[in-house]
Order: structure tokens, then sequence, then C-alpha cells
């Protein structure tokens, strides 16, 4: 078989775990620095820290990326993100991990020869996102954790990009950069590295009649993954880098991991039938490393399963004191130095010379013209033992020639300096081609012209997910879009429903804009596409885009259809606003995390707001229904409870197999409404989930008491919450 090369790609969340990863056989490491990084509680790297680190994987032939993979706002991508990565792109950064498509854009700008992987967070999830993601200058894509093998290959076969898949370590509930549960129950977001692990809680269930199903049950924790014995398939679908988990984990955990994939992805690339054979105690010992209830194979081969949740309370269990103990003493406590050889000079009245050489290259220094002895000549075992101290370098003596005269002399500290700059000289002439100059174009030498956003007239939009809910919203004059939701309908009769809806839409006088699946994965895909002429015959007159593989579907469609991106497509900041009205969208939806602060300072000007809904806090390919009761195919409601006895309505999409958990409360700013006007925001919307018809009638009608000028106090409305519009996130 043809078998392509693997990276195998550690974590490390200090020096020392770098060191040990190495050591243990990582080929590239990922790290973050003190800002931007999505494990902010992580003892992530100082600048001085990371550049050192720099230079010791480089010297070892290893690479180190960069995670810059939180969202962005305004104040934090311009200037201080390009004086935080230019002396880490001078000094030879591999790459950087990226999230924010405005950070994309402004790295692309200012370093254009500076990699960028577009991180999971991302949520690419087939070949439409990947070539996305090529286009906007990503070398590599982080592939969803939930992607197939299969689906894996598709890409590889089909955009020419690196791919990187995580094969091993902890697995989140949520699609990555999906999940908002974190951010609004205690204000510490995922998207800004500060996730507090809601997942990992218990909850008790019920169904859509508040019965009890289970008590206090950890039913959105999974299982660690462990995909050792899946490397001949990973290579076979294309996968390039191996990505385990555990920035945050300990250095026994990071080096004995690496270390058993270090040893059978060799036993993969040696043996000629192409086979890893992972002996028994090889698998126990990798448990015993750490995992959460045992492994899964995670979504390698199936796309959920009731085996992948923990259920019970789900601690990262370690065992085997001497197994942890064997990898402390072999990675830990021992670092590989890399092998010279050296030529000393000493001669009188002649300056002293040190030659020394890797093999390949060579590096030679001077020091002070040699001394003839006056009592105590030098001593040839005495000068060989100082000059093969190589301390705390990376550097070690396998061979030191000495040339000296019988009576020559030289003071102890200059024969330690020219050591010193002997192997300074080398290692820097070993680390000038990877390193860089200053980035082609300063911060500010250039002003990045925004895409001109021209206001259109203002949209007052209700959006449902129940079609039992359009004639409610059509009594109302004053809306001008209604945004049907695909969760509305069943695939079965989606066109002749949809063409019907739209019909009745356009008859009230208002637009009809769809509002596409939040998971677009390969079935959903080819879905859509064969049905893309069903789609426009239905009327639409626009639809909305959840992710990046609609927007690449989209580009098909633009001439025919208005193109919106919803929340989930991440507007921080103006260069992301930018980069998509570059792609010819028709307007954006503002990020549900920002506060009204960081609202104002935002363009505006194409951008709606919803002003009332449940917002989803976790889209995932798990299903609450079926890991607790079963898979009928049958979608409904069901109910959370969480420790604080809040109730969080859970959907699921049985179109696209996946899973929505909704706040609490709705999120209501319709009080804040004149407030909202000055922001020159183009739209305000009202989302509707779970809502009754007469619930939805009482929204709709505060909503129109104020737009009539009364004044409406919070104290008046139903329970709800201010989301993040006062607080934010961090």
């Amino acid at each position: 078989m043809t078998k392509n090369k693997f990276e195998i790609l550690a974590p490390a969340g200090s020096f020392e775990i770098l060191k040990a990863v190495i050591e243990a056989g990582a080929d590239a490491v990922y790290v973050g620095g003190s800002q931007y990084g999505a494990r902010a509680y992580a003892n992530n790297f100082s600048e001085e820290e990371l550049l050192e680190a720099l230079d010791y994987a480089h010297l070892r032939g290893k690479k180190i990326y960069l995670t810059v993979n939180t969202l962005m706002k305004n104040q934090e991508i311009g200037t201080p993100l390009y004086e935080y990565l230019l002396p880490y792109y001078k000094h030879g950064l591999d790459a950087v991990i990226v999230q924010d498509i405005g950070a994309i854009t402004y790295i692309k700008t200012y370093f254009p020869d500076l990699p960028i992987h577009a991180s999971t967070q991302m949520t690419v999830t087939g070949v439409m996102g990947a070539r996305l993601m090529k286009e906007l200058g990503a070398s590599r894509v982080v592939t969803a954790r939930e992607m197939s093998l299969d689906e894996i290959r598709e890409i590889h076969e089909n955009v020419d990009i690196e791919i990187e898949t995580f094969v091993h370590g902890a697995l989140c509930y949520c699609y990555s950069g999906q999940c908002l549960m974190s951010s609004m129950l205690g204000g510490r977001s995922g998207n800004r590295g500060r996730c507090a692990q809601p997942c990992r809680l218990a909850y008790s269930v019920y169904d859509a009649a508040h019965r009890e199903i289970s008590k206090d049950s950890y039913v959105l924790s999974p299982k660690d993954m462990c995909g050792i014995e899946f490397l001949p398939k990973m290579n076979e679908a294309g996968i390039y880098s191996l990505k385990i988990e555990g920035r945050m984990k300990q250095v026994q955990y990071a080096a004995g991991v690496v270390s058993y994939y270090r040893k059978y992805v060799d036993q993969f690339m040696n043996s000629s039938e192409g086979a890893v054979h992972v002996t028994k105690q090889d698998q126990k010992d990798i448990l015993d490393l750490g995992n959460r209830s045992g492994f899964t194979n995670a979504y390698f081969t199936r796309h959920n399963g009731k085996d992948m949740i923990t259920f019970t309370k789900p601690n990262h269990q370690k065992a085997n004191e001497t197994l942890q103990n064997r990898i402390t003493e072999q990675y830990a406590q021992t670092e590989s130095k890399i092998g010279i050889d050296g030529i000393l000079r000493l001669r009188k009245g002649e300056a002293a010379e040190f030659k020394v050489s890797d093999g390949k290259t060579e590096a030679i220094v001077t020091g002070n013209v040699v001394q003839q002895a006056e009592k105590k000549p030098l001593l040839k075992e005495e000068v060989e033992k100082r000059f093969k101290k190589t301390g705390d370098t990376s550097f070690v003596f396998q061979n030191l020639s000495i040339e000296m005269d019988a009576d020559a002399f030289m003071p102890v500290g200059a024969m330690n300096q020219l050591r010193r700059d002997a192997l300074q000289k080398l290692q820097d002439q070993l680390l000038e081609p990877v390193q860089r100059k200053e980035a082609d174009q300063k911060a500010g030498n250039i002003e990045r012209q925004l895409v001109k956003n021209v206001r259109s007239p203002k949209r007052y939009i209700a959006a449902t997910e129940q079609r039992t809910l359009l004639p409610a919203i059509l009594q109302y004059a004053w809306i001008t879009d209604v945004y049907m939701d695909s969760t509305a309908y069943s695939n079965q009769t989606i066109w002749s429903d949809l063409k019907e809806d739209v019909n009745r839409i356009h008859g009230a006088g208002k637009k009809a804009q769809f509002i596409l699946p939040a998971i677009f994965r390969q079935s959903t895909s080819e879905f859509y596409k064969k049905n893309q002429e069903s789609l426009l015959d239905s009327g639409i007159d626009g639809i909305v885009v959840k992710n990046y593989e609609e927007l690449q579907f989209a580009s098909d469609l633009k001439e025919s259809l208005e193109v919106y991106i919803d929340h989930n497509m991440y507007t921080y900041n103006n260069y992301a606003v930018d980069t998509f009205a570059e792609y010819g969208i028709n307007g954006n939806t503002v990020p549900i995390e920002l506060n009204r602060n960081e609202i104002r300072h935002r363009e505006n000007a194409q951008s709606e707001i919803i002003v009332y809904g449940r917002y989803p806090l976790m889209t995932s390919a798990q299903c609450v229904h079926c890991n607790t009761v079963r898979c009928d195919r049958k979608p409904q409601i069901m109910w959370l409870k969480d420790r604080y006895q809040k109730d969080f309505p859970v959907r699921n999409n049985c179109n696209e197999c996946y899973n929505i958990i909704y706040n609490s409360l709705p999120v209501s700013l319709l009080h804040c409404y004149t407030e909202l006007t000055e922001m020159n925001l183009n739209g305000f919307r009202l989302q509707f989930t779970i809502e009754t018809e007469k619930q939805t009638k009482e929204v709709l009608t505060m909503f129109q008491k104020i737009l009539n000028g009364e004044r409406i106090t919070a104290s008046g409305m139903q329970e709800f919450t201010n989301g993040h519009y006062k607080r934010g996130v961090e």
C-alpha cells in the first residue's frame, strides 16, 4: 500500500512538557502564548519562553504551532495582534492556528508567508468548508472532531490542503466553535479560551411532558477518544497531522501518549503490509495514562452513540504509578542533545581558535591571543574537560581535538567565553535558515479599506422553527421579513411545504428567507445540492447560512438569492465583517457574546441583531433523546435540569441528525430598542423556537407597542435574560 507521511502533533502547556514530548517523539508541538489562545487557564508560554522554545524545537528539526484561536474584538485585532506575533514570526514560528476569519485576513495581509491552520473551532465539516479555508489562505484545516474517516477522505480527494485531525484525548459534546453554554451560564466563553466545561456536570433528563427519565446523569460528557488502532485507515483517508489533545494535561500524560503514538506510527510506516498491532499491555498503559470512563474511537466510523458518553462522573482517571514514574524518568528528566565535533587551537602568540560542527554546519570563532605560561601551563586534560562543558545548551561533544603548545596559557574566563561564543555562533547558523527578517508590512503602514457597507432599509424579522406559528406572525404588518428555519420541515415534504409557506408570506407582503441547517455535513450537503432547483423554485427571497460549508454552497446562489450569515458566523471585528462582505453577502448578524459598547464600536450598517429568542447553547452530533430513550427519528423537545433547577429545552433534528440545547430563558432586548437604534443597526430579529402561539403573540405585541412609541419597562415582560448585552465576555 502507498503510505503518506504522518506528523505527530503534541500539546504542551509549559516548556517542561514541550521538551518531554519532543523527547518522546513528537514531530511538532502546539502551544499557547500570553494572548489569543483557546486555553486561557493553561500555563501558557511567556514571550521569552516561547522564543526559547522555538530555538529548542528548531535545533532538533521539530516545528512549533502557536494557538491564536480565539475570536477577536476590534481593539485586539489591529496593532496589538501585529506586535504580539512579530517577535515569533521573526524567530521562525512555523504556523498559527486561527479561528477568527478576520484574523486570517489580517495575518495574510501583514505576515503573508506565515502558514495559517484553520482551527477546529471553525467547525469545518466537509469539502466546501475546506475549500473555503484554502481560498482564505489557510494551508491546513483542522477538521471537526465529529467527522468520519469517509468524510475526511472526501476532503483529501477534492481539496489540496493539509488535514489535521484529533486522534487522542478529550472530546467536546458540542461541535467546537458552536458552544455558548459556558458563556451564557457563567460568562466564561469557550470562544475566548475560558470554557468552564458545563458539559462535565450532571443533569436530570425529562421528556416532553416533563416526566423524569434519568436523574443527575452525566449525559453531556463524552469519553476520551483513542484512535491509535486506526492509523492505517487514517492514512488512507489522507490525514497528515495526528493531533493529541491536552494542553492542560500533565507531563506524564502528554509525553506518555506521544511515545505510544510514535511507536505505532513507526511500526505502521515500517510494516510491509501497513498494519498496526497494538498489544494488550500497551492498550492498558495508554488507558492508565488518563481516560474518562474508558475510551471511544470517537466519530471515525459512526455518527454518534450511547457508548461514547460517560454517564458517570467524568474524572480524568490515572493509574499505574510505575508507568507514570517511567515516563517521567525517560522523557521529562532527560534531554536529547545535538552531537557535535570540535577542534581547538591554542598556539602561543596567536589568537585562540575554536571550530565546532554538527557535520553539516561549521562555526569558527577566535578569542584572546594565547600567552606564554609564566608559572603553570595549561594541562590538555583540564582544557578538554573545560571545553566539553556545554551546560544547558542543546549540544554535546562527540569528539574534541585539541592542538596546543605545551607551555601555553589562557585565563579561565577567556576559555569559557571562547566556548560560549563558538556554541552560540553554531546555534545562530543552524537557526538562521528558519528565521525571518521584518514582516513585509508594518501595522499602520497600510490601511485596509473596508468594503463599503451600503445601508438598506430597516428590516424587522420574525424567525420561527415551527410552521404552526406562521399565521400568528403574519398578522403583524410591521414585520418585513420572515425566516423559516429548516428545522420546521421534514426532508420528505420540505419543498412543497416551504413553497406553501413562502406563498403565504409573500401574500402578506413580506419577504421570505430560509435558514439552512446548523450543521452541513456530507449527507446534508448532497441533499441540498441535489435539490438546489427545488430550493429556488420555492420562491424564497434569500437564505441564512450558519457555517462555512453553507457559505460556499451559497456562492452558486448569490445571483438568485439574498445571502445572510447568522450570529455563529462570527463577526466580532470589522476585519471579519469586511471579509464576509467580500463574499457578496447581503448582511450579517451581531455575535451574541458582544456587549453594547462593543456593538456600538462595530461596523453595523449591514447587521441585524437578535432582540428576542432562546439562544442555542450547544449543537451536538450526540442526541439526548437517542442516548436516554431510543432513536425513533421523531423530532421533539426534551428537557435538561441543572443543579440550580434551571430547565433547558433540547431539540433533536432528525433530518441532519444533530441536537440543539437552548438557553433556559429567552434573551430579550426589546426594552433596549431605543438604544439599539442609535447603533446604526440594519435589522431586528425576533426568534421563536419552542414558544406557543400565545407566547409568540405576546412578544410580537410587546414589540409593536415599542415601535409605536409606547414606553415599556422590563418588569412588564415575561421572564427573560439580557444575555451578554450588558456584561459581555472577557
